[in-house]
């Protein structure tokens, strides 16, 4: 796989620009491009939808049901549930929305489900854009 990223006039730019955000390796960013090719197409809402990072509500009538996230591609949400771990770690920007969703009140996995969101939109906005990470994007 590295050696079709690293050959590739399409999918190397992206490589680069995904491996300028702290906490995102790799294997997550091949894992991107391969499995994820709408990455920078589609808008935010579409994409954490496209995922399976969207809240999707059960309400029925009256009845307001529980609001969790399911289906999506579940390998990229595996890699991209890994990758947001490391970036609470060692990413400011994700680390600061985790702590203050968790000083709200939130539960851990809530938290890191929310940071998993805003770990792909950034993701999504960069490769959109073209360009590396800043700290003024989160």
């Amino acid at each position: 796989m590295n050696n079709l990223i690293e050959n590739s006039p399409v999918w190397k730019p992206k490589y680069e620009l995904l491996q300028s955000v702290p906490g995102v390796g790799p294997i997550f960013s091949a894992t991107l491009l391969s499995e994820l090719p709408e990455l920078g197409v589609l808008n935010r809402r579409e994409i954490a939808a496209l995922v399976g990072v969207a809240p999707f509500n059960r309400d029925s009538g009256k009845f307001r049901g529980t609001r969790s996230i399911w289906g999506g591609r579940a390998s990229v949400r595996a890699v991209l549930y890994m990758s947001t771990l490391s970036a609470i770690q060692h990413n400011p920007a994700i680390k600061v929305f985790y702590k203050r969703l968790r000083d709200a009140g939130k539960k851990p996995k809530q938290a890191i489900i929310a940071s998993m969101r805003k770990l792909l939109t950034i993701l999504n906005s960069i490769v959109k854009t073209n360009k590396p990470w800043n700290v003024n994007y989160a």
